[in-house]
């Protein structure tokens, strides 16, 4: 986001250095990622926000419908099921460029996070913890994930006829948010896990099966690195 706007920064991994994760308690951040600027903060990805916080011109581009962020999510999900059920079981610990996560951990909060949205709607609240759940031990191998996902896109399935019709706000660890902004944003966290994946499949000389296409990331502010 700072890099399209051509705003300079000095990028942290917070969780190589315990000094950086200091600063973020002290200025109250729950998690990454954050912009700081001196004592003034702003967390999550809240391009609005960020663009107040650095004076940055910035207008609000037209928000998809639920439904179709709905449909979206499905194909996103979809995706990550094609993509999973290749990996062999040898290649699932692979971790990610510049974090100590595995194939296996991210497609699963892939499916997660996305089954995160409903709960957070049900419960008016959306808890960090959600998000960071270990992959339960019986999804062991690829398909067995890819199951996990298939019972997640049922149950999203089932339920979004509440969810287009849900008006009210959410408590989230990062801010109260719209229900329509919270399934913008569960959207495009999936779909970034999901571009992400592709690319560690690929590199590892297996072809990823499913793809996302251009219309299936349209309209949604995704960010413009991979990593």
């Amino acid at each position: 986001m700072l890099s399209s706007w051509a705003v300079p920064f000095a990028g942290v991994d917070v969780e190589a250095e315990p000094l950086a994760q200091a600063e973020l308690r002290r200025l109250g951040v729950p998690a990454v990622p954050a912009v700081v600027v001196g004592n003034r903060v702003v967390h999550g990805w809240n391009p609005r926000g960020v663009a107040e916080l650095l004076g940055v011109p910035y207008a609000e581009p037209a928000r998809l419908p639920p439904a179709e962020l709905l449909r979206r999510l499905d194909r996103i999900l979809a995706t990550a099921q094609d993509v999973i059920r290749r990996v062999p079981v040898e290649r699932l610990g692979a971790t990610t460029p510049g974090r100590d996560r595995p194939v296996r951990q991210l497609a699963y909060h892939v499916f997660r996070l996305s089954l995160a949205y409903r709960d957070a709607v049900r419960e008016r609240r959306l808890p960090k913890a959600w998000l960071d759940e270990d992959i339960p031990a019986q999804f062991a191998d690829g398909p067995a994930i890819a199951a996990y996902g298939g019972a997640v896109r049922a149950e999203l399935s089932r339920w979004r006829v509440e969810a287009e019709e849900d008006p009210g706000l959410v408590e989230t660890h990062y801010g109260a948010q719209t229900t329509h902004e919270l399934l913008e944003r569960t959207v495009w966290h999936a779909a970034q896990h999901v571009r992400q994946l592709c690319a560690l499949v690929e590199g590892m000389g297996i072809p990823p099966g499913g793809r996302l296409i251009p219309g299936d990331l349209e309209g949604l502010p995704l960010p413009k690195d991979l990593w």
